[in-house]
């Protein structure tokens, strides 16, 4: 049985007297434990088919609990295993049968604590080819085309970072909107200028010989790099005229 998102479909706003939700408050159901999700978010899933929320005379979504707790574990083995849309809906569509099944694991639970892996499957910190390929639903081909226009980069053993697998299921849902990988050299360059301004800022702290400066060169880093994506969300929000939830 899946689990409500915060403890039950209606916590933290009201329901109909249907029992079903508008999509607003599905939203506030949602944020406590996915902080970042949006209504588009949501519409997207449920264009992609993971949901099926009703709908009234007037074409409003009307959620009902089952709908929430789908997206609560939709959101769930997205962040915690970062997996693909076909796998979640494969995965999800066997538990509803009643089949007992088990989640792939790729890179880290939330926490950063290491998940058990098969034998052969991915590390913690590491994933190869062939796993990342596995896990975002994509052929070599597609990789090969990411990995020249530098959007994915292999590290010197053929494998990759963990990252890479969030990477690459961003490029995913932006080709389903017609973004093709060179469309997105623009924005990989734009990310490397930021990097190498937080860099440059950060720069004497480690090379510091005290232990504790450069411990706090890391800190000032992670500091420097949430400031910079908020900043890069806001300037875009405004370029285009709009506010995201």
């Amino acid at each position: 049985m899946l689990q409500t998102p915060s403890g039950g479909a209606g916590h933290g706003t009201a329901a109909t007297d249907s029992g079903l939700m508008s999509i607003g408050a599905v939203l506030s159901a949602l944020r406590g434990e996915f902080p970042e999700v949006t209504i588009s978010k949501i519409r997207f899933l449920e264009s992609e088919g993971l949901i099926e929320p009703q709908r009234t005379p007037s074409g409003y979504r009307k959620f009902s609990a089952h709908d929430v707790e789908r997206l609560g574990h939709v959101l769930r083995m997205q962040r915690d295993h970062y997996l693909p849309l076909k796998v979640i809906r494969e995965h999800l569509e066997a538990m509803e049968r009643g089949e007992a099944v088990q989640l792939p694991v790729v890179g880290r639970q939330r926490g950063g604590a290491s998940v058990p892996e098969p034998p052969e499957g991915p590390s913690a910190a590491r994933i190869g080819r062939d796993e990342l390929l596995a896990a975002v639903g994509v052929e070599k081909r597609e990789l090969k085309e990411w990995e020249s226009y530098g959007l994915l980069t292999p590290l010197e053993d053929g494998a990759y970072d963990a990252e890479a697998v969030t990477l690459a299921l961003l490029v995913v849902e932006l080709g389903r909107f017609g973004i093709e990988p060179r469309h997105l050299r623009a924005m990989k360059a734009a990310a490397e200028r930021e990097a190498g301004l937080v860099d440059q800022v950060v720069a004497p702290l480690r090379r510091h010989r005290n232990p504790q400066t450069r411990a706090h060169a890391e800190a000032r880093t992670k500091e420097l790099a949430g400031l910079t994506v908020k900043l890069h969300a806001a300037l875009v929000q405004s370029a285009l005229g709009v506010r995201l939830p």
